[in-house]
């Protein structure tokens, strides 16, 4: 049956609009995400695979194609002045393709082009250094970093000395106590791989007894050619793993960022999170059908736990930016085929 699902895919996908795919390396990828990838999404268009990209050797718009359409993912990795014009000739020779977990201004500008634009939830921005873990609002997440020095843990940055073997087991632990456990969701999420991506920070929290515990992985958020923040890219925790060791490891990696004179950190987006309105001519039924699968207890006990996620980023008490969908239609079959590209079905 999935080899059969998998021919109509290819059939369907080929009867989608044309699209002049730019042959672009990985290493001019990361170069253009140097120079203007300042947005969560941005260093993971670059490095994941089955991604398409729409533009020149200036910029790219990162997309992926499933059931006829295509899907835009995040905005375009260009100067700030030059993303409208991507945007407006991405849509012109797409035939009205979606965009997913984009910004404002992207939004901004779809909507100008008559694009229904809705919220997908909150992306969640801690702004260096002026915040810090101080007061009795972050009294909990000290509380964690506190308890868990206390029970022997140690936290550190893995400088590519731990055996890539442990972090596989650690992985696959992890995996072994997920809501799905066959497969990674896609799209708004890459692939784990063991060893880090170019310019990535991986830090590590070891139980009392050495072993490894858990790991935090970080994109790098870069312009002009420099590095000037990070947003979480994985999270792994040993399934017995103390609820303290995730809020305590992230802590320490924001603390350390902060000391380095980092200017931002963000958490990245909780799905479904505060689904009001956009501001923008949106669809009302898939607003209703958002907030329905944020509150739904079947989602988040067979799906995916959105609302345990965007309880764990509201812990640290950051900025949060709504992040955006757009679209034309909306229709039952788009949106049946962005669920099945983010692996959701």
């Amino acid at each position: 049956m999935p080899s059969l699902r998998f021919y109509f895919d290819k059939i369907l996908e080929a009867a989608a609009p044309e699209v002049e795919r730019q042959a672009l390396t990985h290493v001019e990828r990361l170069a253009l995400v140097r120079r203007y990838g300042d947005f969560s999404l941005a260093y993971s268009t670059a490095v994941q695979g089955k991604l398409s990209y729409f533009g020149d050797a200036d910029g790219y718009i990162a997309f992926g194609t499933k059931m006829k359409h295509h899907f835009a993912l995040g905005d375009p990795v260009a100067a700030p002045a030059r993303r409208a014009d991507y945007i407006k000739r991405f849509v012109e020779t797409a035939g009205s393709p979606w965009f997913v977990q984009v910004g404002e201004e992207t939004a901004r500008v779809l909507a100008g082009l008559g694009y229904k634009v809705n919220r997908l939830g909150i992306d969640t921005r801690l702004t260096l250094p002026e915040h810090d873990f101080s007061g009795k609002r972050n009294e909990t997440v000290r509380y964690s970093e506190r308890w868990l020095l206390k029970k022997g843990f140690s936290f550190d940055e893995d400088k590519r000395t731990i055996f890539l073997d442990e972090i596989a087991r650690l992985s696959e632990n992890w995996r072994g106590d997920r809501i799905v456990k066959r497969w990674e969701m896609g799209f708004l999420n890459r692939h784990f791989a063991d060893h880090l991506g170019t310019d990535m920070r991986r830090f590590v929290l070891h139980g009392p007894d050495g072993g490894l515990v858990a790991l935090l992985d970080f994109d790098p958020l870069c312009r002009n050619g420099k590095v000037i923040g990070y947003t979480t890219a994985f999270k792994r925790k040993h399934i017995d793993a103390s609820p303290h060791a995730e809020v305590g490891l992230t802590k320490f990696a924001v603390d350390r960022f902060r000391e380095e004179g980092i200017s931002v950190v963000t958490l990245g987006l909780s799905p479904m999170l505060d689904i009001g309105p956009s501001g923008f001519a949106e669809s009302d039924f898939w607003r209703n059908a958002f907030q329905r699968a944020y509150d739904s207890p079947w989602v988040n006990r067979r799906r995916f736990n959105l609302q345990g996620q965007a309880a764990f980023k509201r812990r640290f008490h950051g900025v949060e930016e709504p992040v955006y969908i757009a679209f034309r239609k909306g229709t039952y079959v788009e949106m049946l085929g962005l669920l099945r590209l983010v692996k959701a079905i």
